[in-house]
């Protein structure tokens, strides 16, 4: 599996990595702080999130919960030394799968992975939408238009998502900031038009517009 290790304790976090991927065989990226968690979660695929609690400018809970109302369906794993029952249960309505409290037996973290992937990878019938020659695979976050694949990064694909779902509305720029980065999320706050050209030229086939209409002074919409 590919595996995002969210964890800020350095020695904690070698030890980890040397476990997942010596003994788990599994391929493992590995950050150490919030922010850059939900970044990569939205930005790349991975099979299982494994985040920690307590964590600097955005603790594992807060990562999780934004990556649900983003519409994220990987699975989670949230670790922490918090074992009070309430912890637990603000820990898995925030969207977390699974909860393992520190510390832990090395052999019960792979056996709950190995739980997690066989729930993760249960057949699912493909979601396809087609929208003028666009056609957009939320199942294996693919594009392709009149036949063509095209290679987009994970935000650019939640951003033609959201444009897609609501075809003719007009969407503001701070609808789409909340939408697709995140309410408390630090950003420039030009990254919308930064992203829908960016998304504009990656679209543009042969002389063909991406049917995005820029409002003056609101937002952007997708023409029906």
């Amino acid at each position: 599996m590919k595996i995002l290790l969210a964890e800020d304790q350095l020695v904690l976090g070698k030890i980890l990595v040397h476990l997942l991927t010596q003994k788990g065989g599994h391929e493992v990226v590995w950050v150490t702080n919030g922010s850059d968690a939900y970044d990569h979660a939205v930005d790349s695929f991975f099979d299982v999130l494994i985040l920690d609690w307590m964590m600097p400018q955005k603790d594992g809970v807060t990562v999780c919960r934004q990556l649900r109302q983003q519409g994220y369906t990987g699975a989670i794993l949230i670790l922490t030394a918090k074992d009070a029952l309430q912890e637990r249960i603000e820990g898995l309505d925030a969207g977390a799968d699974d909860y393992l409290v520190k510390p832990f037996e090395h052999d019960e973290l792979l056996a709950r992975l190995r739980a997690l992937s066989r729930r993760n990878f249960a057949p699912i019938q493909e979601e396809i939408v087609t929208v003028k020659g666009i056609s957009l695979n939320r199942t294996t976050h693919s594009i392709e238009r009149n036949g063509e694949q095209i290679q987009l990064t994970g935000r650019e694909f939640h951003l033609l998502d959201l444009l897609v779902r609501n075809q003719g509305a007009v969407l503001t720029r701070d609808l789409i900031l909340d939408r697709v980065w995140g309410m408390d999320a630090d950003i420039a706050s030009n990254a919308v038009d930064v992203y829908v050209n960016m998304l504009r030229r990656k679209m543009d086939t042969h002389g063909e517009s991406t049917m995005i209409r820029s409002i003056r002074g609101v937002g952007y919409s997708l023409e029906k």
